[in-house]
């Protein structure tokens, strides 16, 4: 009988203490943001916004060692359509330098001081057949300030860091009009399929891509995954996956010979997005590739494997034009 009373009593204080935990949760201010609606696709702040991005490619041997990184840096300044009298955001590209292996960094000059107006075409693809609407022309025969050409795959992700930061700070951190998107997230927990779902978007850029060449996205989901802070902002963090994607790509080098690219791509990462001022604070990224190129000479199969890391930052105009 002792022990039954003794037991009856423990249980007694444990549920008080959970009811009290509850109740100061509840009153606290953390409570009170964790059951809080939020609008994260309402109107963005009306100041110039300056990003740095780096993206780093790692090259995989298929025994899992790695073989080779190559980093490409990009600086873009946002001046807000309302302030630049433009039709869409003015975004000007101060500076792009790549680093290709154990090469020293060296800068893209036709990028340099590069200025576009950025608006999401209706489909997401523009008259042109170009994606999210990025002239292509800019990207044709890139040269580095050495005067030495890029090599084709190279320059493709020189053009893809631009699609990346608009994909991500953009496409996915904005509202969707008619269609699921961030605007649907009102509340910590909360899990959306995007409407960039499964979408299919050309990647022949440059005359040496052909068209069909083309990147599939898989069940790309959102998730409202809670608050954060960067660089002294109150930010929702929102995570963002893009399920099983998949691509083709087909180059022609030279004339009469076609070099075919199909593979799979799994990539993730997570935003962070100023709820004072409705801008992208930070955004990360955390891509795997396998692929498997066909070649017009033995030997006629080759299997690659690369990872890619992307880290964009809102920063202050200081430390921007100290870069």
């Amino acid at each position: 009988m002792k022990r039954e009373t003794t037991l009856t009593l423990l249980s007694w204080l444990v549920i008080c203490s959970a009811a009290s935990e509850s109740t100061a949760e509840s009153a606290s201010p953390n409570g009170a943001i964790l059951r809080q609606n939020f609008d994260l696709g309402g109107e963005r702040s009306l100041q110039t916004q300056y990003f740095l991005m780096e993206s780093k490619l790692i090259h995989y041997a298929l025994d899992g060692k790695r073989v080779g990184l190559d980093v490409f840096r990009l600086r873009l300044k946002c001046v807000p359509a309302q302030l630049a009298g433009t039709k869409g955001d003015e975004y000007t590209c101060t500076k792009f330098t790549v680093q290709l292996g154990d090469e020293p960094e060296v800068e893209i000059p036709a990028l340099k001081n590069w200025t576009y107006v950025f608006k999401i075409p209706p489909t997401g693809i523009d008259k042109k057949g170009q994606t999210l609407g990025i002239d292509h022309a800019p990207f044709e025969n890139l040269v580095d300030a050495n005067n030495k050409a890029m090599p084709p795959d190279k320059a493709y992700h020189v053009y893809n860091a631009f699609i990346d930061f608009h994909g991500f700070c953009n496409i996915f951190a904005e509202r969707v009009d008619g269609a699921a998107g961030i605007q649907d997230l009102r509340s910590i927990g909360q899990r959306i399929v995007h409407a960039a779902a499964f979408a299919e978007a050309p990647v022949n850029v440059g005359s040496n891509v052909s068209k069909g060449s083309t990147f599939k996205n898989g069940e790309v989901t959102l998730e409202f995954k809670g608050i954060s802070r960067v660089a002294g902002a109150t930010c929702a963090l929102v995570g963002y996956d893009s399920g099983e994607s998949s691509f083709q790509m087909i180059v022609n080098p030279m004339p009469n010979m076609e070099i075919r690219t199909k593979g799979s791509s799994h990539y993730m990462g997570d935003l962070y997005i100023d709820l004072a001022t409705n801008w992208v604070k930070k955004a990360t990224l955390d891509e795997f590739v396998v692929t498997e190129v066909t070649l017009p000479m033995p030997p006629n199969k080759v299997n690659a494997v690369i990872e890619r890391d992307i880290l964009i930052r809102n920063v202050t105009a200081v430390e921007f034009t100290s870069q």
